[in-house]
């Protein structure tokens, strides 16, 4: 077949996109499962770790995604993509060469700038690939790149580190990104901006909105703005809590960094996969049958369920029990992820989504990746402070944590209220 013909195919390009999310969060959550290495050789607290696995990474993206957004609504978005993803993939390995705390710091600023470059506009290239009444199902095969790209972060990571220590185990890492840059540049075509969406002006000619006009409406619309806040919030407790769950098993049950690492990686990845892609196909399916609210409705109903079991699972004594709990909520704790990006997609017009899909990965970024860890860790320093076991202090503060699910369920179901009215509005 030719070359030509290949670069054409969606899922060739949904293939390549996932995998490069995959790389993405395998480079962004290493770090977790590194978490004890980096503390014993820099002597870091808590706090210390929570910065290096959230703020550090999300200080200057959360700024330079919007502006790379901006260029991706008028130029080639595949282009942007491989330059980020290549240039996350330097910043890697510089993590695995860092001989202080601040050279640390440093390069994971680094691995965020290229995330920021290289990743908000893999949701608007999929929107045109495929159209509205599969979105959901398609953004929840990106968000594949979570559950997969932990389980490998996690699992390799910690067997490469056992064997030949953390600074090898980020060299590793740093390679698949550049491979796939490459590949995406031979074999993946950019595809015609809202060539699969009816009803709306040529996406090849249309304006491009004003930054306010694509903030506002997420701002003014219902269902966007709860959903938005609701997403915030889940991904601040997913986030703080897969940052420290290997570190917990270790200092908790003497789990060696290998046996953290697998298990961690395991209960982070398997049930969040079917969590993720279930809850996808599901409102897809509900949605084509007329009942829309089941976008909103679905994730408020398993984010409520998802609070007092995490909470009850992490304080167990019988690390066996505590695993098979864990590995449950995961069915519950990430069914928003496809749903919402779905639903923001076709709330957005052609030549919104890429700064859409920045702003809202840089809501995330900052609160779930960069404030979760953070929160979570000087909650642990708190109570550990108080004369609380380390490890059990830790498993105090990630119990803590889940009391903000609640809250995120609440803002879905307000969503589910608005959702249908929002869905007939023009885009």
């Amino acid at each position: 077949m030719a070359i030509s013909t290949i670069k054409e195919r969606p899922r060739v390009a949904l293939i390549l996109l996932t995998c490069i999310g995959i790389v993405g969060f395998i480079d962004r959550i290493i770090m977790n499962v590194l978490a004890e290495p980096l503390k014993r050789e820099f002597a870091l607290s808590d706090t210390q770790l929570g910065i290096v696995n959230g703020l550090a990474f999300a200080v200057l993206s959360v700024v330079l995604a919007l502006v790379v957004a901006r260029i991706a609504e008028r130029k080639r978005r595949l282009t942007l993509i491989s330059i980020g993803t290549l240039f996350w993939s330097i910043a890697t390995a510089a993590c695995g060469m860092a001989q202080s705390y601040g050279q640390l710091l440093l390069a994971r600023v680094g691995v965020g700038v290229g995330e920021a470059v290289g990743l908000p506009s893999t949701y608007s290239v999929v929107s045109d690939y495929f159209p509205r009444e599969k979105r959901a199902t398609m953004m929840s095969v990106l968000h594949l790149s979570a559950p997969v790209g932990a389980f490998l972060g996690a699992s390799g990571g910690a067997l490469i580190a056992q064997l030949y220590g953390w600074r090898a185990a980020l060299f590793v890492a740093a390679v698949p990104g550049i491979i796939l840059a490459i590949l995406l540049t031979l074999f993946v075509a950019e595809p015609k901006r809202g060539g699969l969406d009816s009803g709306v002006a040529d996406g090849a000619t249309a304006d491009v909105p004003p930054l306010k006009t694509v903030l506002g409406r997420y701002l003014r619309w219902p269902t966007m703005r709860n959903m938005l806040l609701g997403s915030s919030l889940a991904s601040m407790v997913g986030f703080g809590l897969n940052a420290f769950l290997a570190a917990y098993l270790i200092r908790r049950y003497g789990f060696t960094l290998l046996e953290a690492g697998i298990v961690a990686g395991l209960v982070a990845s398997l049930p969040s996969t079917i969590s993720i892609l279930g809850a996808g196909w599901l409102t897809d399916r509900m949605g084509s049958r007329g009942n829309t609210r089941g976008y909103a409705l679905i994730p408020a109903i398993t984010l409520l369920i998802s609070a007092p079991l995490y909470a009850f699972a992490i304080t167990r004594n019988d690390p066996m029990l505590l695993v098979i709990l864990v590995g449950l909520c995961g069915l519950f704790q990430y069914t928003y992820l496809g749903p919402t990006q779905g639903v923001f997609q076709n709330m957005l017009g052609p030549r919104m989504r890429a700064t859409g899909t920045a702003f809202t990965g840089m809501i995330y970024t900052l609160i779930g990746g960069g404030f979760g860890p953070l929160i979570l860790g000087a909650v642990s320093d708190h109570y550990a402070a108080g004369g609380i076991a380390p490890g059990v202090a830790l498993g105090f503060a990630m119990a803590t944590m889940c009391i903000v699910y609640p809250w995120a369920a609440l803002h879905y179901w307000r969503a589910s209220r608005t959702i249908e009215a929002d869905l007939q509005r023009p885009i």
